[in-house]
């Protein structure tokens, strides 16, 4: 059971008890298990949990598992060195499985670009060995991490073998999956060996590498720049397949980063059928606390659910550093997964775990997120506002989405295309895109930002702030016919599920609000909800 410890003021023994009073709480009337509930609506409770996890908490599987955790992954292969060989993972799989809890695994297989692991010591090296080679920027810099370059495809590929004859059959590859550096940078290594084979592929002089140079700084999508996004994912598919190819009866899959895209490497299309982890960003209070901290992660989850399906998606319920992403907070991000119909939570937090407090809260938090999700599960949301990134925004764009509109209370869709109707946000490189005549607009309502709607009609200037998307909304209300939306100017989501007959609310300040949601002039639904509290419409 292990060691006796203290949390603030608590035994170990009164901890657990106030963990499983919470979780306990909300299932007297129906008396099933935690899990049980969780896969009845569809939805699993997932942590990452290394063996630093188990040292700091002896009884951290106990404690997820009281608070409803059903699958745990853990860390391997990290970036050219075994953190735990397959050997030693067995001991932790027995730790965990103790607890009726399944085990999968997770690699970390380029390195990331700086320590982003949260662990810094002999035994989990911050960078690849050196017999790993580094890569080279676009404008000279090295560095180590998503550098696809032998012998890392091949020593990735036997690690995946040797997870699987250890008896593993899910394995993620962490987010370093990918050849760019950070959110919005457009990838690939500029090394002379990865020029000669670009060149040698594509047919290009080598005079015109240093055209490509310029073209990427400019963000411009030419053809030339579209090929070589185009051979970097071929390169990391290639490098996925190998994988799979050694290890046939593992499914392995990648954990994107935020908004991760084809000039991530990543070629959205090719991942609709392995497990597949939504990118996020906002690791800490300070990040995800702004409105437009959440309503960035919820817009850059909707985008990659245009391409994963629900029952193999992942949310990135990430705290990083460890302590810095309260439990509150952490708890909130529950309601991205929810609207976006994001069937796993992964709990994340580099190698440490975050605190072990936490589970007290999410545990309640877990089965109310669960019995909303059964509600809206397999219904597509609708609205007049649209949700839309494109191909410019893929390939050249700096992932500065217009997500703002999210938080008006107006209902939303996802579009993969630019609508004939409603009001579809663009951001910077999808308006200049419309401007160019690359992307041809098919409705007369298209909102940009005003520097980047400097061309027109038919795109709309406005400033990617609430007073202004306010005013908006009261433009347009009167047009709503038929359409429900949240009263008022509080930042608020509402997602409307009209073939459920239902609609989410998330209130997305720190205090409690009153909402109405109306239609046609008429209140159909009120509610009041505490902080970043969420809730259902009854049937309307």
């Amino acid at each position: 059971m292990g060691a006796r410890f203290t949390i603030r003021g608590e035994t170990r023994r009164a901890f657990l008890a106030r963990v499983a009073g919470a979780t306990a709480a909300l299932w007297m009337s129906g008396g099933e298990s935690v899990s049980g509930m969780g896969a009845a609506h569809g939805r699993r409770f997932h942590i990452s949990a290394s063996a630093h996890a188990i040292e700091t908490y002896p009884d951290l599987p106990e404690v997820a598992r009281a608070a409803g955790i059903t699958d745990v992954w853990l860390a391997g292969f990290l970036y050219g060195t075994w953190y735990r060989r397959p050997d030693a993972l067995r001991e932790l799989v027995a730790i965990w499985e103790r607890q009726g809890i399944r085990t999968h695994a997770i690699n970390v297989p380029l390195g990331h670009p700086g320590n982003a692991l949260g662990v810094s010591s002999d035994s989990v090296p911050t960078t690849p060995p050196g017999s790993w080679r580094m890569a080279r920027g676009v404008d000279g810099n090295w560095f180590s991490g998503t550098s696809v370059h032998d012998p890392a495809p091949a020593e990735n590929a036997r690690a995946a073998r040797e997870l699987q004859d250890a008896g593993f059959r899910e394995l993620f590859l962490d987010d370093d999956f990918r050849i760019a550096q950070s959110p919005g940078t457009i990838g690939g290594c500029f090394c002379d060996d990865c020029r000669d084979e670009f060149l040698r592929l594509t047919g290009y002089p080598a005079s015109a590498f240093e055209d490509l140079r310029q073209t990427i700084r400019d963000r411009r999508p030419t053809p030339m720049l579209r090929q070589w996004i185009e051979f970097w994912c071929d390169k990391l598919w290639a490098m996925i397949r190998g994988m799979q190819i050694a290890a046939p009866r593992m499914a392995i899959g990648p954990m994107v980063m935020y908004l991760g895209s084809e000039k991530a490497g990543i070629a959205l299309d090719r991942y609709r059928r392995v497990p597949f982890r939504v990118g996020e960003l906002m690791f800490s209070d300070a990040e995800f606390a702004p409105v437009k901290g959440k309503t960035d992660e919820l817009f850059s989850c909707l985008f990659h659910r245009r391409f994963a399906s629900p029952e193999l998606a992942y949310s990135e319920t990430t705290a990083y550093p460890e302590d810095q992403l309260s439990a509150a907070n952490m708890a909130a991000k529950l309601t991205i997964s929810l609207i976006g119909d994001v069937r796993n939570t992964m709990y994340m937090s580099g190698l440490m775990p975050f605190p072990i407090e936490h589970w007290a809260v999410l545990g309640p938090a877990m089965k109310e997120s669960a019995r909303l999700h059964d509600l809206v599960a397999g219904h597509p949301p609708r609205g007049p506002f649209k949700h839309y990134w494109g191909w410019d925004s893929r390939l050249v764009g700096n992932d500065q989405p217009f997500s703002l509109f999210l938080a008006t209370g107006v209902p939303f869709e996802v579009v993969d295309d630019l609508p004939d109707d409603g009001w579809a946000f663009l951001s910077d490189a999808d308006a200049r895109a419309v401007a160019e005549g690359r992307l041809k607009p098919r409705c007369r309502h298209l909102v940009a930002r005003p520097h980047a709607a400097t061309a027109g009609p038919p795109l709309t200037a406005v400033p990617e702030d609430l007073a202004a998307l306010f005013a908006l909304k009261a433009r347009i209300a009167p047009s709503l016919r038929g359409v429900p939306y949240v009263e008022g100017e509080v930042p608020v989501v509402f997602a409307w599920y009209p073939t459920a007959r239902r609609g989410i609310i998330w209130n997305l300040t720190e205090a409690s609000q009153e909402f109405r949601v109306v239609r046609d002039g008429r209140v159909v639904f009120e509610t009041r909800l505490g902080p970043l509290g969420v809730a259902a419409t009854a049937r309307m």
